[in-house]
């Protein structure tokens, strides 16, 4: 069955796009089948997932107003053996064409359907704003990977998150949940780090990733290389990292699905 999470935080340099980007590398290097889609008009992922993103014929943009179905739109990625939807910004006049559409909200979700069942995980980069952009990610999704630093302004936009998605899931996607929270550009030698750290996990529990991802410059150097960092250096703290997450979302799925089937066949 396809998962699909959306990976998303309003504030913007939490390290959501190198969590995309890697996270899709780690899964398909763990024989998953996975999907990446740029939902940001800068084009982030796109292009540090190695595709010039001013040279592809389509992008998400054509597949959101209905111009090409996803499967003339993905991209490969060769060595990291997974697929991109990817983006431009072609894809902001998609924010202002969406606004007088029907189900505008809807689109990437029925977009998706036509190819859920080719993919073991869908991956949707949100842009770090509410937008129409990132309500069509939410929509879309079966749960929501949260990125964020453990500061104090982080917390603020963590509220704001988790009211936007509780709104989503009351007025369109009932489904939708909090997949996890992933503490980024960690740094446990800081008494606020480990303070911000600690309250999350009071207030959410197993919900927070026990994988944390440090602050490591071969995570910063590789987006310049269009590489996700385990093929820049698979031996850095941060690629270890994204290994670690992979592995822990992928045995999260497997208990999911055998509580599922559980319940299924009790009833």
């Amino acid at each position: 069955m396809t998962r699909i999470i959306a990976i998303a935080n309003q504030k913007g340099g939490v390290g959501k796009t190198t969590t995309c980007v890697n996270l899709a590398a780690s899964l398909a290097a763990m024989q998953q089948r996975v999907l990446l889609v740029d939902l940001d008009p800068q084009g982030n992922a796109t292009m540090g997932s190695g595709i010039e993103k001013y040279a592809v014929e389509r992008s998400i943009y054509d597949v959101l107003v209905h111009r090409a179905p996803v499967k003339l739109v993905v991209q490969p990625t060769g060595i990291s053996r997974y697929e991109v939807l990817p983006a431009n910004e072609d894809l902001t006049a998609a924010e202002i064409e969406l606004l007088n559409v029907e189900h505008k909200e809807r689109r990437l979700r029925t977009a998706l359907a036509e190819v859920s069942g080719q993919y073991d995980y869908i991956l949707i980069d949100c842009p770090p704003s509410l937008n129409m952009l990132t309500i069509n990610g939410l929509v879309a999704a079966d749960g929501v990977l949260i990125a964020m630093q453990c500061e104090y302004y982080a917390l603020e936009g963590l509220a704001a998150l988790l009211r936007t998605i509780e709104g989503v899931a009351a007025s369109a996607n009932d489904k939708l949940q909090v997949e996890g929270i992933l503490r980024t550009m960690y740094d446990p030698r800081t008494s606020l780090t480990t303070d911000v750290s600690a309250q999350l996990r009071a207030h959410f529990g197993d919900k927070v990733y026990r994988t944390v991802v440090p602050r490591n410059i071969r995570l910063a150097e590789a987006p310049s290389h269009g590489l996700p960092a385990m093929y820049h250096d698979k031996n850095s703290r941060g690629a270890k990292a994204y290994m670690a997450l992979a592995g822990e979302i992928i045995r999260r799925g497997e208990r999911q699905d055998a509580a599922l089937s559980g319940e299924t066949a009790a009833t």
